[in-house]
């Protein structure tokens, strides 16, 4: 059984943790990886750059906690579990547009950064190719969901078609370059997806 000291000290640590994280996340995101100085991370979190050093490991750290957490997203756990009692195609796509959407709400920001970076750095490149996989690796089951469930053009096809629609560019053109709220986007999405599909709306 750990001590009040010790329990205070976890807390300590994980609130700092959470604070560089933060810190860096919001500085990435509005000056870019390469921009940011470990010092402007430091800075904005109110910590010595020596802690920032030892807590996160320095800049690859703390990109590589932020595309884990996009990679273990809780909303794509709860896709697959969800995935065998959707029994409607429609359904099973509407759910699809919602989950992507609540991806990209949470974690789209993380996107924005590992898919500018990667190009220039190959370890953030390897970071998103693993982040990428896990994302594509779902639309994949939910494409071979749907083909079971007779919709046309085979897995293959459907999955690409999901890919097109809810992978990277749909909400980031909609939402971020067009300034669509969240909702109409996925709205639009939704619809120009199952009409894709052949799938056809209630």
């Amino acid at each position: 059984m750990e001590r009040p000291s010790q329990q205070r000290r976890a807390q300590h640590a994980a609130i700092t943790h959470e604070a560089i994280i933060d810190a860096a996340r919001r500085l990435f995101v509005e000056r870019g990886y390469f921009a940011t100085t470990v010092q402007d991370i430091a800075k904005l979190a109110d910590l010595s750059p020596a802690t920032v050093y030892a807590v996160a490991g320095g800049k690859q750290g703390m990109i590589t906690e932020l595309a884990k957490r996009w990679a273990d997203s809780s909303v794509l756990g709860e896709s697959l579990r969800a995935l065998p009692t959707l029994n409607v195609p429609f359904e099973v796509v509407r759910y699809v547009a919602q989950a992507s959407r609540a991806v990209r709400e949470q974690h789209g920001d993380t996107m924005r950064i590992l898919l500018a970076t990667a190009p220039s750095h190959p370890q953030i490149a390897q970071e998103l190719e693993a982040s990428t996989g896990r994302y594509r690796g779902t639309i994949r089951k939910v494409a071979e969901h749907l083909d079971g469930l007779g919709v046309p053009g085979g897995a293959r096809f459907i999955d690409d078609v999901l890919w097109f629609y809810f992978g990277y560019s749909g909400y980031f053109t909609l939402h971020d370059d067009n300034d669509w709220e969240y909702e109409r986007a996925q709205e639009w999405l939704l619809d120009r997806c199952v009409e894709a599909l052949g799938v056809e709306r209630p």
